[in-house]
């Protein structure tokens, strides 16, 4: 299964509270931090919620 890399660029201030608590289920916990998840459909909407605030990119094996 591909894996996704994903990275917290901007800050969640000003957005709405459920922007916040999907990047807390992502598993991020400050800004600049990177996490790497399997791609799924479940992670891909979650991604799809916060595509403003992260930069996402495809990991190679």
């Amino acid at each position: 299964m591909a894996k996704l890399r994903i990275t917290w660029v901007k800050s969640s201030i000003g957005y709405a509270k459920v922007q916040k608590r999907v990047l807390k289920a992502l598993g991020f916990n400050r800004l600049n931090q990177t996490v790497t998840h399997d791609d799924c459909a479940s992670i891909q909407g979650m991604i799809n919620k916060v595509k403003h605030l992260v930069k996402v990119e495809k990991e190679s094996l």
